[in-house]
């Protein structure tokens, strides 16, 4: 497994979707689902970035950013996305949370460098 890759986001403020989840058992068909809906997400109309973990347990948290709550609300209403949020209900998750926030500070660190992370 390659380290987590920070998602390069704009000055704030914008906007995370966080979404956290336990997964059921198997796949099918999760992964290669998971895999179009990031590549969905990416192009859709104010897609900033995506973070994204999951533990050994089945447990993972998701934080994709947005440029404003209107490209979070078309995300939501892509059809393609409702069938995966479908997919999830019927079979992928034994339980999820979905939080909407509003990013107005973003800072960070890097230790290789000794510098301020680049947003």
């Amino acid at each position: 497994m390659s380290a987590p890759v920070f998602a390069c986001t704009p000055e704030p403020p914008y906007h995370a979707v966080i979404f956290s989840s336990r997964r059921a058992g198997g796949d099918a068909g999760y992964a290669a689902m998971a895999d179009r809906m990031l590549e969905l997400a990416a192009r859709q109309p104010g897609f900033l970035g995506v973070e994204s973990v999951r533990d050994a347990d089945g447990f993972g948290i998701t934080v994709s950013y947005w440029s404003d709550e209107a490209a979070i609300a078309a995300w939501r209403e892509n059809v393609d996305h409702l069938a995966a949020r479908q997919g999830g209900r019927a079979g992928w998750y034994e339980a999820f949370a979905v939080r909407v926030a509003r990013v107005e500070r973003a800072y960070g660190w890097n230790n290789k460098d000794n510098k301020e992370m680049a947003r």
